[in-house]
Formats: structure tokens, sequence, C-alpha cells
């Protein structure tokens, strides 16, 4: 566990529940208005390790193993949407892909950087041109002296606002065809010829400083260069596989906190003489709900184990992509049984029992991080063909009598 022990963990777990359900909620206030975070949220999340729990201890760190920093996670989830974007991140792409495919003299220079957010990435993958794949137009073009001249936009990036560099996918090969087209960079957002682009306000997850940017002629040296060229599919894919899980996290911190809210509002709801929560009805929504929950924190469980067990096996990718298929489904169930449940007080801001209209934008926003449940399926139907029709999955050998 890093530097914690056992109890200190438990009362880091508690202090991120505090935090979500309390300042964070009361922050969301303005935030919903301005989107914006206020600066009183990044000094509290820094106050409280949220940006070093994760981090391996040799850049500063406290190096949780993957199922403890899930378990954070789930707590920070239960509170509102876009600061547990900015945190979600925090914990994963936003030091990992530096950390797998930086060189020496980048990681030296930046990886302990974000111990505290003295730095801060964002990932940009997606083009309103381009999509998310193979097809994306960004060229990045070595010039005479070696270095690289980047151009084109991307869109659909959240946390531009706080961060200083960006990961960012381009094309370094144009004759070729498929992944190997594609390279990654590590992009200095502050370099001549990189600009933001604002957006809309978001209908859920509001103040994760979703933009658009371009760069024009953007100059970067060899060193800027990700992995090696030809790489760029696999360090964007590589780096979301885990991130489905974190998506699949949030939706599991919100399902547990929506359940929570129908429980307490069905105990106290009467009509016509009785509670609801002694309605058949209602009784059944209720355990549809707490299964849909119990059946996905398994999964991130399942996965988490894997993972730590190790990051490259050959079921990461393909469990990772259940993970969040079928967080989507369950958050769907939950929040719409929770706004039945709650009737049209659910719709309502400053409800007693908890922010249900929120809740439920937020959890919608949540659907299209990373590409919709057919991009999931997808990803499961590759992998499953990789595997030549032979399925083991590792975590579960403790059917056969073998402890996890």
């Amino acid at each position: 566990m890093g530097k914690l022990t056992d109890e200190e963990f438990r009362d880091f777990l508690k202090t991120c529940r505090e935090l979500a359900e309390g300042p964070f909620e009361e922050m969301q206030r303005e935030v919903e208005v301005t989107n914006k975070f206020p600066q009183e949220f990044i000094d509290l999340a820094r106050e409280n390790n949220l940006y070093r729990h994760a981090l391996p201890e040799q850049y500063g760190g406290w190096g949780f193993t993957e199922k403890e920093i899930l378990q954070v996670q789930e707590e920070f989830s239960r509170g509102p949407g876009g600061m547990r974007m900015h945190l979600h991140y925090a914990a994963d792409l936003n030091w990992r892909i530096l950390d797998d495919y930086g060189c020496d003299e980048l990681k030296a220079a930046y990886m302990d950087k974000f111990a505290d957010k003295t730095i801060f990435t964002c990932f940009a993958l997606t083009e309103q041109t381009g999509g998310t794949g193979a097809d994306v137009h960004t060229t990045a073009v070595k010039d005479a002296e070696g270095n690289y001249i980047l151009n084109g936009e991307k869109w659909l990036i959240s946390h531009t606002d706080v961060a200083q560099f960006a990961y960012v996918i381009a094309v370094t090969d144009p004759d070729k065809e498929g992944d190997e087209r594609l390279s990654a960079f590590f992009v200095p957002m502050d370099a001549e010829g990189f600009e933001l682009v604002d957006m809309p306000h978001m209908m859920g997850c509001r103040g994760a400083g979703h933009a658009g940017f371009k760069m024009t002629n953007v100059k970067l040296e060899p060193k800027y260069l990700l992995g090696r060229e030809g790489q760029g599919m696999e360090v964007a894919m590589h780096s979301l596989a885990i991130s489905r899980v974190h998506i699949a996290d949030s939706n599991l911190g919100m399902c547990q906190r929506m359940l929570e809210m129908s429980l307490a509002r069905a105990r106290d709801r009467v009509t016509f003489g009785k509670t609801i929560n002694t309605r058949q009805a209602i009784k059944m929504k209720l355990a549809d709900m707490a299964t849909a929950t119990h059946a996905l924190r398994c999964m991130i469980i399942d996965f988490a184990e894997d993972y730590d067990r190790d990051p490259h096996n050959p079921y990461i990718a393909e469990k990772a992509a259940m993970c969040k298929l079928f967080s989507i489904e369950a958050v769907k169930k939950v929040s719409d049984e929770m706004l039945e449940i709650f009737g049209g007080d659910g719709y309502f801001e400053g409800s007693p029992y908890g922010p249900t209209e929120r809740l439920y934008r937020d959890c919608r926003a949540l659907w299209l991080e990373e590409g919709s449940p057919t991009i999931q399926r997808i990803t499961i139907a590759r992998e499953l063909e990789r595997h030549d029709g032979v399925v083991e999955y590792p975590a579960l050998d403790w059917i056969a009598g073998t402890d996890l």
C-alpha cells in the first residue's frame, strides 16, 4: 500500500468521500455557472494528496496498487462529475503515458512534478473531422534539422484550462496504412503556434475544461516523441485500456451514491398511507439497482487484481472494455430507476437527499468519454478474435480452488 498503513488507507478513503460530498459539492454551484474550477478545489486536492496517491513512489507518490487507486476513485466519484473527471485523469493518464513512453530526459524533468500538480496534461486523440483512430488528420512532419512540425486540430479535449502539456496523436507517415501511420508526442501548450478553441458548456461534468485546439507549425525537438515513430496507436490504446476502467469506476461511484439516495427517499416518501419502500414495484427497482452496482464492482475488482499481477497480460484490454460497457448499462439502469423513485422532485436542484438532477446529467456525459458502447463492443470482439477461441481469464482461478 505504499506509504500508508491499512488504518491510514481507510482514513484516506473517508477523507475522499467527505471532500466529494462536502466542499466539492458546495463549490459545484458556482462551477455550474462559470464552467471553471475555483482555485480552492485545486488547493484542497493538493493538500489532501489527490494528485499524489496514484503516482509511483520513485516520483514522490504513494505507489498505490491499481485496486487501491480504484477504491479511492470510487469515493471521489460520488461528487461532482467535472471534478471526478479531473481527479480520475490525475490518477491515471496524466502521468502514466509519460512514465511508460517518455524518454529519460523528459521523465527526469517532469515526472516528480505530477505529485503536487506543478504540471498537468491533457490527452488529445479525437478530431472533429477525423475521428479517434488511424483516420486522424493532424500531421507531424520532420524538418531538415530533425525536428517535428505539427499541424492540425483536436476536439472534445478535457482539462485544457489547467494543463501545461498535451499528449497528441499525429500522422508521421501518411504513406503507411492503419495504425503505423501514427506517432505520439508530448507537446508544450505554450509552444508558438498552439491555440485553444472554446467549446460550448457541456450538459454535465461541468468545469472539466473541455475545448479544442489548433496547432500551426508547432516545432518539437525529437525528445518530445513518445515511444518510437509508428507507435502512436499503441501508446493511445494501451493508455486508454486502463482509463476505460477508471470510467467504469466513475460510474460505480455514481451508482453507489444514487442507490443510497434512492433507499433513503423510498424509506421517507409516503403515498396512499404507506412508505414506497414497502411496495413491491419499488422493492424490485431497488433490487435491480443494487444488483447492477454490485456486479459492476465485482468486474472492476477482477480487472484490478489482474492488472496488479501483470499490466500487460493478454486480457487487460478486453476486460477493460467489458467493464466500461457494463458500467454504461449499469449507470443507465440505476439513474433511470432513481428518477422514477424520486418522481418529479428528482428533476430539481437542491434535493435534501442529494444532487439527483446533476448526477443524472453527469452520468449521461460519461457515456461519451473514450467512445460509445459500440466502440467497447468492437474492442471486445477484436480481442476475442485475437485469442483464437481460447479464453482463460486469469482472475477466475478461484473456481479451481486457488486464492485470488
